[in-house]
């Protein structure tokens, strides 16, 4: 039954778990191994995943900078939908594993692999996303999960089984990490281990990608972002592309202390899990966004957007971003992103976004309109019947002997 295998593409990472799996692919499946790692923004230098996989005798080697292709592709189409995922997080992680599948399958057939592996565990979400891009891409493909298959249950077992077979122990590696971490441009999550407790708060330790809002500048840091059709151009008036405005996003959030979340969610798979997320960029990107649309989003338009708002980030949790139902979605969300042009002026200062301004060319705004001042543009007395007119439910609503002659 494992015989069956002739090539796999293995979501490779140089670490010690994906070289664990390479290794345990070829014992097990007897197969060809592709490795496919993938520069998402997380910054590690990915050459040495390239030197370990020629040592293991792997010919077939794809390192790839999708950075733009992420950003541009599935970051900015997610924040158009301002998608928040049971209210407060932004997704990080789940947004980067649509890519890595469907590129996965494009090596699967540039190559002629007949399965793809990955190295997620059995208790998590990503198995789901991974799994449920790759059938979305390819229905016939095989899967290979060895966290579901292996029985090497612990640390001590996959240092033991790296030692046996000659793959390379990093020092940090033979102790238990204090936590688990996966990073890309949008984000970096830290989970497990100290962190399961949801009352231990989190060392300053953890915070790799921004300062401490109690450790940043007493220095209010202003910008100004552009916006064309819903996403993001310019920062300060010079013109970036996606991956290079959102790296630019990085470095002012994190040297401003902003972006920190912690927060315990809801798995797909049922389990409660507690994480720590360090978002700068997309959590002002995420505010500065969301005031252009107070300007030229129509209220039905922009009300109608945060009802299905919910609903559009669940599905990008639990993996389903090649579904039918979240493409349809996206073309209303596309829709009204149309107008969402304009600029917004910010200040930023110890883990605080705040805006302080914004113009568009669609603004839906009229000062004449909205003026304390004397007016030639609105009948005040208009409101009288507005307000009878929707208060006649509520009176016809009252018992008999409540109402008032």
């Amino acid at each position: 039954m494992t015989h069956d295998v002739k090539k796999v593409v293995l979501a490779y990472s140089g670490g010690l778990d994906t070289s664990v799996i390479l290794r345990w692919l070829q014992d097990t499946y007897h197969c060809e191994v592709v490795t496919f790692t993938a520069d998402l923004g997380q910054g590690e230098e990915l050459e040495p995943a390239r030197r370990k996989a020629e040592m293991m005798g792997i010919k077939d080697i794809y390192i790839e900078d999708l950075r733009e292709e992420f950003v541009r592709d599935y970051v900015f189409p997610m924040f158009r939908a301002n998608a928040l995922y049971e209210g407060t997080y932004l997704l990080g992680t789940s947004i980067a594993r649509p890519l890595i599948a469907k590129r996965q399958i494009e090596i699967a057939y540039e190559t002629g692999a007949d399965a793809v592996s990955h190295g997620a565990t059995g208790k998590g979400n990503d198995q789901v996303r991974f799994e449920l891009g790759y059938y979305a891409c390819n229905s016939a493909i095989k899967i290979i999960a060895p966290w579901r298959e292996w029985d090497l249950t612990s640390r001590t077992r996959l240092i033991e089984y790296a030692e046996k077979h000659q793959i390379p122990v990093p020092k940090d590696k033979r102790g238990e990490a204090p936590y688990s971490q996966d990073a890309n441009l949008l984000h970096i999550s830290s989970e497990g281990k100290v962190l399961e407790d949801p009352w231990i708060g989190a060392e300053d330790s953890v915070y790799t990608r921004l300062v401490p809002p109690w450790d940043a500048p007493d220095v209010v840091t202003e910008i100004t972002m552009d916006f064309e059709k819903g996403d993001p151009t310019a920062i300060n008036g010079e013109k970036l592309s996606p991956a290079e405005l959102l790296t630019k996003l990085n470095k002012l959030g994190g040297d401003n202390g902003i972006g920190i979340l912690d927060i315990v969610e809801n798995r797909f798979i049922g389990m409660k899990s507690r994480g720590i997320y360090e978002t700068p960029g997309g959590t002002i990107l995420f505010h500065a966004r969301r005031a252009v649309e107070s300007l030229t989003l129509d209220r039905g338009a922009m009300h109608q957007k945060d009802e299905i708002m919910p609903r559009y980030a669940e599905m990008i949790y639990n993996g389903f971003w090649f579904a039918p139902e979240r493409l349809m979605l996206q073309a209303l969300i596309d829709k009204a992103s149309e107008r969402v042009t304009g600029t917004v002026r910010l200040k930023l200062y110890k883990g605080n976004v705040m805006v302080t301004g914004r113009k568009s060319p669609n603004s839906l705004y009229d000062e004449d309109i909205v003026t304390f001042e004397e007016d030639d543009v609105y009948d005040q007395r208009d409101a009288e019947g507005f307000i009878k007119l929707n208060a006649l439910r509520l009176r016809l609503g009252q018992k008999p002997g409540q109402r008032k002659p």
